[in-house]
């Protein structure tokens, strides 16, 4: 008897891949900025998407504040971004895609886990596995234990998350990184966004 081969699974990133973050993350700056009594740079900050947040705080807050403002960040979350944010063109045709050949949609992302499973259930995404608040090369142990042969992001740091888990690197440009500068941080595709993941896929062998 010949083994089975395993199930298809791919690896989503989820701000900037399959939603855009943008608004909402720019709603929940201006509530946090108001509460702490800061001017935070928010239109410059929700350009530069992608790093976690407590990095993004840091040059604009005392270093004893930053920890507490990112868990404010976090409560403050729900009640300001969920509804404003959508998803991006082609999001739900690829995961889609992945199900139609019987595949599962892996979802890792730096989002703490609570407010990205809020985004998942208002925009009615079906996952089989939600992995948050890892970034980077500390996506790779989600990706490696679910089996994951690609994974689908827009930053610099998706790219050295996949490549750090040997899968494929797919990146898309819906994001604040350049195409050059995902091709520099090695990966393998580079899509405009993802409604032209399912022809991807297409040809994407396991």
């Amino acid at each position: 008897m010949s083994p089975t081969a395993p199930p298809l699974t791919v690896g989503f990133d989820l701000d900037m891949t399959l939603i855009d973050t943008a608004p909402g993350f720019r709603e929940v700056l201006r509530a946090l900025g108001a509460e702490l009594g800061v001017e935070l740079p928010v239109e410059e900050m929700t350009a530069a998407l992608g790093p976690p947040l407590e990095m993004m705080l840091a040059p604009h807050l005392p270093a004893d504040d930053v920890a507490a403002a990112g868990d404010r960040f976090r409560a403050l979350y729900p009640a300001h971004a969920i509804e404003v944010v959508p998803l991006l063109p082609g999001a739900r045709e690829a995961l889609a895609a992945v199900r139609e050949r019987a595949g599962r949609v892996v979802v890792v992302t730096g989002k703490y886990a609570p407010n990205a499973r809020l985004h998942l259930d208002h925009l009615g995404l079906e996952v089989d596995v939600l992995e948050g608040w890892v970034w980077g090369a500390g996506k790779a142990d989600a990706l490696r234990r679910e089996g994951a042969s690609a994974y689908v992001g827009d930053h610099v740091h998706d790219v050295e998350g996949a490549l750090a888990a040997g899968v494929v690197s797919v990146s898309v440009l819906t994001g604040g990184c350049p195409r050059e500068d995902l091709v520099a941080a090695g990966t393998h595709v580079v899509l405009e966004d993802l409604r032209e993941f399912p022809s991807w896929l297409d040809g994407h062998g396991r």
